[in-house]
């Protein structure tokens, strides 16, 4: 059944809505949302854009998301996963390039809603899944080399390689200072969680090194230095420049942003539901994360999706709704407004540390090693997706990911559906315990039995045809059984045409056994009623072999 397209926040009201559930969402939606601030700053900075453009993203995005999600503790926001492509996507068209593939993502992503699309997505395997995840992971971690190190040097790009041989060419220029602020920010962020969870170490790590940085006057990059000033104010909203002639070389980023968006923000929601019983809405959550991405842009933010570690510290924290969520966008807004302009002194150093712990944790290092074990088909599809998304792009890489793990699945099925010539196997021992099976019964002479057992798709209609054409002198009569037989695609149907076809020509009398009513109302809806008149269509096979008898007789 369809999950309804009804935000969880309007069931959530309808069932209830006490002070005592308003206190524990203002809680950890305060929490959350202290835990967000960093993590949107560093977010927008890594995507080749402006601090105050990724703490837009995480409150107009946030707010969207957590009013019509189909979670009810998902919070949304600027993300890891997107912090490739947005920068490419920068660097290549510039932010109305971004803001035009966003909001074009956004539409999509509602109309994958709409289309009832959310149960497909899951679909996504998982070492796919963790090859790009990877991939990303380690990019933003080499990355943050450049400013962990104080190399003012190195140009800014994603491409792995050219990173690396710039880092080699300019390890001269490390600055000390860089050096000892990022560690000592690192440090941080690893104890911290063993005293307490209950204040983010990446929040302590920010604040005690840009106190250090300003009384100590050190010589490091910070946030000013590196952007200007940060506004601490909303902007206006406003329509990025459209213009139709960019709409094709954009349409493969926003397919980019529409599926990376909605594994994310799904894979979010399914990991808020083990940890809080609940069941989310797939449908829902895609509507309002395309939404989120409309809206995004026309205030100056970028991409957004569900936040699993963010979404996490909401539940851990105590929410019970997605006011939770509203509240998390709401503290960012205080913070932007009353403190915003104190982020200018924040260290590059420390920023590049918060994302080296972000890119740590979502390298999920362990997994990829652990599916190293897995069958061969599963590795390559997560070794190719991660190789193409380091060294060439994330958009092949999901491309060639999806495409190359529905072949693989492809010829998975395959070999799960048998077809079986039932006759040749009458003289073996029969110990089976189906009562239906072919070889407790007599099958007359001149009568040749086959039988379907799975999905009936294109990927075993060669196999069905050759199957069936192994038997050299026709038989009076064919049986084909397909009691086992509960899908059938068009490719398979085709195939059924050519045997009806064939079995005229010979003048050999077909007979259909065990044909479901579903089964038969999807042949004659999709044009073999015609082709079905002279056949035989029987719901069993006691029948199927009298009707047999009696025309080979």
């Amino acid at each position: 059944m369809n999950s309804p397209l009804v935000p969880k926040i309007f069931t959530c009201f309808r069932e209830g809505y006490s002070l005592h559930t308003l206190a524990k969402d203002v809680m950890a939606g305060a929490i959350v949302g202290i835990v967000a601030l960093p993590l949107a700053i560093a977010f927008g900075i890594a995507s080749g854009v402006t601090p105050e453009q990724g703490l837009y993203t995480a409150i107009f995005a946030g707010l969207v998301i957590s009013f019509l999600g189909g979670s009810r503790v998902q919070i949304g926001g600027p993300t890891g996963a997107f912090v490739v492509v947005v920068f490419s996507i920068v660097q290549e068209q510039g932010y109305d390039g971004l803001a035009m593939a966003t909001m074009m993502a956004g539409g999509l992503l509602v109309l994958m809603g709409f289309a009832r699309m959310g149960g497909v997505i899951k679909f996504i395997p998982y070492p796919m899944t963790v090859g790009f995840t990877s991939g990303i992971a380690l990019i933003i971690g080499v990355a943050q080399i450049k400013d962990f190190l104080g190399l003012e040097t190195v140009q800014g790009s994603t491409d792995f390689l050219y990173q690396i041989a710039g880092y080699i060419k300019n390890i001269g220029s490390v600055s000390p200072w860089s050096v000892v602020i990022g560690t000592f920010a690192l440090g941080i962020m690893l104890v911290w969680p063993k005293l307490t969870r209950r204040i983010p170490g990446s929040l302590i790590a920010l604040i005690s090194t840009t106190v250090l940085v300003k009384i100590f006057d050190l010589p490091v990059a910070t946030i000013g230095s590196k952007f200007g000033t940060v506004s601490a104010s909303l902007p206006l909203p406003h329509l990025p420049t459209f213009t139709l002639s960019r709409f094709p070389e954009l349409v493969p980023h926003a397919m980019t942003i529409a599926i990376l968006g909605g594994i994310e923000s799904l894979l979010s929601a399914v990991v808020a539901d083990g940890m809080t019983g609940r069941r989310h809405r797939s449908n829902m959550e895609l509507i309002a994360q395309g939404a989120a991405n409309i809206i995004s842009p026309l205030f100056g933010g970028i991409p957004a999706t569900g936040a699993i570690a963010r979404t996490a510290t909401n539940i851990k924290n105590g929410a019970q709704t997605p006011v939770s969520g509203i509240v998390h966008a709401l503290v960012l807004l205080f913070i932007l407004l009353f403190f915003g302009r104190w982020a200018t002194l924040i260290p590059m150093a420390s920023l590049a540390a918060v994302l080296l712990v972000v890119a740590y944790n979502m390298s999920e290092w362990r997994y990829f090693v652990r599916l190293l074990r897995s069958p061969k088909a599963d590795i390559l599809v997560m070794l190719c997706t991660f190789g193409l998304t380091v060294f060439v792009d994330l958009t092949v890489a999901i491309e060639v990911g999806v495409v190359l793990s529905a072949l693989l699945f492809m010829n998975r099925m395959s070999k799960v559906t048998e077809i079986r010539n039932i006759t040749r196997e009458l003289h073996e021992d029969y110990e089976g315990e189906d009562k239906l099976a072919i070889t407790t019964r007599s099958i007359p002479p001149g009568v040749e039995v086959f039988e379907i057992y799975g999905p009936f798709f294109f990927g075993v209609a060669n196999q069905f045809k050759d199957a069936v054409g192994i038997v050299k002198k026709p038989p009076k009569v064919l049986i084909l059984r397909m009691r086992h037989v509960m899908s059938i695609d068009a490719t398979a149907m085709r195939a059924l045409e050519d045997i009806i076809d064939k079995v005229k020509r010979d003048n050999t009398s077909l007979i259909l056994s065990g044909v479901t009513p579903p089964l038969q109302k999807m042949l004659y809806r999709n044009g073999l009623r015609q082709k079905l008149e002279g056949v035989g269509v029987f719901p069993d096979i006691d029948s199927a072999l009298g009707e047999a008898g009696r025309l080979a007789a």
